[in-house]
């Protein structure tokens, strides 16, 4: 038995003789279905490094859902490339288990709403590899470092790659810190939501809440945050590099973001902050507190 059966247990790993296992995760499960959404909103920054990459990068990947009939199997592709109208092509990376359509080291092409991750390795280092990072965050923290060594990566929070507007609860957080680092209040003040900030303050305490109460409070914070910035200056995230390895939601309109900033001197730091659907789109209410 391979060591992620060990892990998992062997019903739920598909052995294959010489290649690593293929862990089969339940269709159900909320860590997965972040990984494959989220590696849809960051499948930009994969398509502009494969079409111009770097120095440090040297391996490019992308996973997808084959069909065949009514079996499905994500297989991994290499030597991806797109064409004109973004449909993928690429090379069967692993041999197939559930499907028979397709075999190793067969060149196919797959519309792109087949992707369902991707992958770059950079100086050594897993970017991407959302469904990687679920399957490994279901084991125990023990048996991570094996996994490691089995899948010859080297995994911690990655650096995502999401796009600094408000159509995401973490593209308004970067929306936020790029604004902080053009030094452009008004930009920034656009990534807040004021009334919504108080209601949620408000709505922890003791007291009868009404509207006006709601507004004055949120006139408070807007003063307050201007204050600040005018005392203390913009905080400065020029230079980081961001991962946000975890969602949690609260309600349809609010979630708690985990952000992992790494910084330009190899520090890093975790926050957690609370972000808010409204009418213009997502925004950042303020800081839950540190992560323990």
């Amino acid at each position: 038995m391979g060591l992620l059966a060990k892990i998992f247990g062997k019903k739920n790993v598909a052995e294959r003789k010489g290649e690593p296992d293929m862990v089969v995760v339940p269709e159900d499960n909320e860590k997965m279905d972040w990984a494959i959404e989220k590696a849809g909103l960051t499948l930009w920054y994969f398509e502009a490094s494969l079409k111009n990459p770097s120095p440090e990068q040297d391996y490019f990947s992308v996973k997808v859902m084959i069909i065949d009939g009514e079996n499905g199997e994500h297989i991994w592709l290499t030597d991806p490339h797109f064409d004109d109208e973004g449909n993928l092509f690429g090379t069967v990376g692993n041999a197939p288990v559930n499907v028979h359509n397709v075999k190793l080291n067969q060149k196919i092409g797959i519309k792109r709403e087949l992707i369902s991750d991707w992958m770059i390795i950079e100086n050594g280092r897993l970017i991407g590899g959302y469904t990687i990072r679920a399957i490994r965050d279901t084991i125990p923290d023990q048996d991570k470092m094996a996994f490691d060594q089995q899948v010859n990566l080297y995994i911690d929070e990655g650096v995502d790659h999401f796009k600094a507007n408000l159509e995401t609860p973490e593209g308004a957080i970067l929306s936020l810190e790029k604004a902080y680092n053009y030094k452009d209040i008004h930009a920034a003040m656009d990534c807040k939501d004021f009334f919504e900030e108080a209601a949620t303050l408000l709505s922890g305490m003791n007291m009868d809440l009404n509207k006006e109460v709601i507004n004055e409070t949120a006139e408070l914070l807007k003063l307050s945050f201007i204050k600040n910035i005018e005392e203390n200056g913009f905080p400065d995230f020029s230079g980081i590099q961001n991962a946000f390895p975890e969602r949690k939601k609260i309600d349809e309109t609010h979630w708690v973001i985990t952000e992992v900033c790494w910084h330009a001197d190899g520090g890093k730091s975790v926050q957690q902050l609370n972000t808010y659907k409204s009418p213009k789109g997502w925004v950042v209410l303020g800081p839950k507190g540190p992560k323990e």
